[in-house]
């Protein structure tokens, strides 16, 4: 079974990671592909993503989900709280019973210097550089990603549209301890709401997540 990573955050959420090296055939039992994905590549990250909501509880009801306008999947009347992120050959899932939940996971990449000034305003980016220990562009690059995964973290946990990555996600500090990572956030969108968002790094990759 390919899964990296699960933890159970408390008695009612949990986490996973799924390593996807399967073929559709060994989703396509448990999970139905939407017909508008036609890269085969996306279809096994849907499909992988959603399996992992079964494999942390069993009675979740893949076939109510449905797509807000904002093309957040959710569940009416919400017997579940979950999100879902794929990136490369990764899928993570975060489901609750009870909680508020937003999971992201990203490859380090070069591309992400180059989008910096779009999520992290100065002082921010001044914050992630004096982390560093190098101000090398290999040093600083993860960090970078870090910060970019908190903040898809605390948009996939708002859940509506509307959300300037600047303007209304506020990272406040960042605490490392080996290999996982506290951020203390605030999403000030209508009012401030102090959030703390964790994250754990490995091969390359980031997984951050936000229970409320």
């Amino acid at each position: 079974m390919p899964l990296v990573y699960q933890q159970n955050i408390n008695e009612v959420t949990k986490l996973a990671v799924w390593h996807i090296t399967e073929s559709e055939d060994f989703f396509l039992p448990v999970v139905t592909v939407s017909n508008n994905i036609s890269h085969p590549h996306k279809r096994l990250q849907h499909l992988a993503g959603r399996y992992l909501l079964v494999e942390l509880f069993e009675d979740f009801p893949l076939e109510l989900i449905r797509i807000a306008d904002t093309r957040k999947p959710f569940l009416p009347g919400d017997p579940f709280h979950f999100s879902i992120s794929h990136c490369g050959v990764y899928a993570a899932a975060i489901v609750s019973r009870k909680n508020r939940v937003g999971v992201d996971i990203e490859t380090v990449s070069m591309k992400i210097e180059k989008i910096k000034h779009k999520f992290l305003p100065e002082t921010e980016q001044k914050m992630i550089f004096g982390m560093s220990e190098s101000k090398e562009t290999e040093s600083v690059r993860p960090l970078l990603t870090l910060a970019w995964s908190i903040k898809e973290t605390l948009f996939k946990w708002y859940g509506d549209a509307g959300v300037d990555f600047i303007d209304h996600l506020k990272i406040e500090s960042i605490a490392v301890k080996d290999n996982m990572y506290t951020a203390q956030c605030i999403f000030n969108k209508v009012e401030p709401v102090h959030l703390k968002v964790n994250g754990l790094y490995f091969s390359d990759n980031f997984l951050t997540w936000v229970v409320t």
